[in-house]
């Protein structure tokens, strides 16, 4: 109440305040995405003391808080936030959700504020008449935003020399990893995924790395597994938070074969699962040799991605899916999907070095460790920010 009391003494004599507890007269009993009055009711609006930062965040609130300010501030009013997004990312990301009903008109740094946020930025943004359209791109492609490209330059280097022991210096790079939300504040974004591509069974990536490892700044953190092997899929029934979703991850919506093909030297362990391969098209088959083949259901991952997510969610997402990076990226950068995805840990396969064989390459992929490089090199060129994985 102390703010409407600061408001009232400087003559705005109607200012009301907003919090889950009722004081009258000078506060109101609701919430921030929940506000208690009729549309179009205010001239100016406030936000502050940390309490967006600092709110519960059930699914979408963020999205509901700025459309909530958009549906009670009167055409042309303002709203003001005290907000800590100290750095460009956050900064971005809260500018984000007002996008499509207004403009920002002023930003301040206040230092030295409180105790509790000694160092806060002012923004101000002015409700335009009617709800801005987002753009759409005919050929479905974007540009990543700068700010996002920023934190691409603080990255940790790709490893340009091929590795002739692969299994431990990928897996050591891993300690060299910057994650992004280890850089940046991610607070004001609307959701927070991660999907996890290729994901075997729950404890392979989700329940040992993810979950226990990747910086969450205390965000929950919703779980897709996509994986089409059969053999990990009933134990995904009993974890929380974890959406299966029992295909492969596609170009297009098509039955397909996956291909079995084990290097030298690997024993086939029952119940461990076959370790998904080279997929292709049912109808295009023929073309592999010598390998286990299993019939499964494949599906346009990138227009699935479009679908689920937004621009204001948080997405990570971790891709080991045996050599089909090298269909599915393209397809996210065609799409235009590339855009929503924030953290990419990517598994790139090729004719590696084997450790059980000295001097042998594995047989199971075609592409070298340049076209890796290169893959990688590209993204990261593109403004994404992709990291080396094992």
């Amino acid at each position: 109440g102390r703010d409407v009391m600061a408001l009232r003494g400087i003559g705005v004599i109607d200012a009301v305040g907003i919090s889950k507890k009722a004081s009258p007269p000078l506060v109101k009993s609701g919430e921030a995405r929940r506000i208690p009055f009729a549309d179009d009711t205010f001239d100016f609006m406030f936000a502050g003391d940390g309490a967006l930062e600092n709110s519960p965040r059930p699914a979408d609130f963020a999205a509901d808080f700025a459309a909530e300010i958009f549906r009670t501030l009167k055409p042309e009013g303002f709203a003001a936030f005290h907000v800590k997004a100290n750095d460009t990312y956050s900064y971005n990301s809260f500018v984000d959700l007002f996008n499509f009903c207004c403009n920002v008109v002023k930003v301040n740094d206040i230092l030295e504020f409180d105790s509790s946020m000694p160092h806060i930025r002012e923004i101000v943004v002015k409700k335009v008449r009617h709800a801005i359209d987002s753009e759409s791109n005919s050929n479905g492609k974007c540009s990543v935003p700068e700010y996002k490209k920023k934190q691409v330059r603080n990255a940790e280097a790709l490893i340009e020399e091929e590795p002739l022991k692969p299994w431990i210096t990928l897996k050591r790079n891993v300690k060299n990893i910057k994650y992004l939300s280890s850089m940046v504040d991610i607070s004001f974004k609307d959701r927070y995924v991660y999907i996890d591509v290729g994901a075997r069974s729950y404890g392979s990536s989700i329940g040992s790395w993810f979950r226990k490892q990747y910086p969450k700044q205390n965000k929950t953190f919703h779980v897709y597994a996509i994986e089409a092997d059969k053999t990990f899929h009933q134990e995904y029934g009993t974890k929380k938070g974890v959406t299966l979703l029992p295909y492969a991850a596609w170009v297009r919506n098509e039955s397909l074969v996956f291909e079995i093909n084990r290097d030298p030297g690997e024993k086939k362990v029952q119940g461990k699962g076959r370790g998904m391969g080279r997929i292709q098209p049912l109808k295009s088959s023929g073309g592999f040799d010598g390998g286990e083949l299993e019939k499964i259901s494949g599906f346009d991952f990138a227009e699935w991605l479009k679908n689920t997510v937004s621009e204001n969610d948080f997405v990570v997402m971790k891709m080991d899916v045996e050599g089909t990076e090298f269909d599915l990226i393209p397809r996210l950068f065609e799409t235009g999907a590339i855009c929503l995805v924030d953290e990419i840990f990517l598994e790139c396969h090729y004719n590696r070095w084997q450790r059980c064989c000295p001097g042998q390459r594995s047989p199971k992929y075609e592409k070298t460790y340049d076209q890796c490089l290169q893959l990688f090199t590209s993204l990261r060129q593109s403004g994404v920010l992709v990291h080396q994985w094992f």
